[in-house]
């Protein structure tokens, strides 16, 4: 009797460890269907429908960057959406522009936009 009944606990732990393992097996592989639904959009048409639902469903008490959005208090204190390729020139009247970096030292872009405002380039 104790061992028929070792012999069903036996069996019954390894079908458990078998569901277990199926189980496993099914999350990761359906789940990852799941997952890439939920990705962003890739090669698609230009449509702005994605962006103003990310823009609305942003919360943000202060200013909303269009470009990062990114919750700033000032419109001049907007990151720039690329800072590898991008610096930041602050222009008059707190306002600031992400313009391609325009050389090998730091600064070279924001020179360039300053010697442009002033005429003399």
């Amino acid at each position: 009797m104790a061992r028929l009944l070792l012999l069903f606990l036996s069996a019954a732990l390894l079908l458990a460890g078998a569901n277990a393992q199926f189980q496993f097996f099914e999350q990761m592989f359906n789940g990852g269907q799941q997952q890439q639904r939920h990705q962003q959009p890739q090669n698609v048409p230009s449509d702005s429908n994605w962006y103003q639902e990310q823009y609305n469903r942003a919360h943000c008490d202060n200013y909303l960057c269009p470009d990062t959005l990114a919750c700033v208090h000032f419109p001049h204190h907007c990151p720039c959406a690329h800072p590898m390729y991008e610096e930041k020139a602050e222009l008059n009247e707190g306002k600031a522009i992400c313009i391609s970096k325009g050389g090998f030292k730091a600064g070279e872009a924001a020179r360039k936009v300053e010697l442009a405002r002033k005429g003399l380039i």
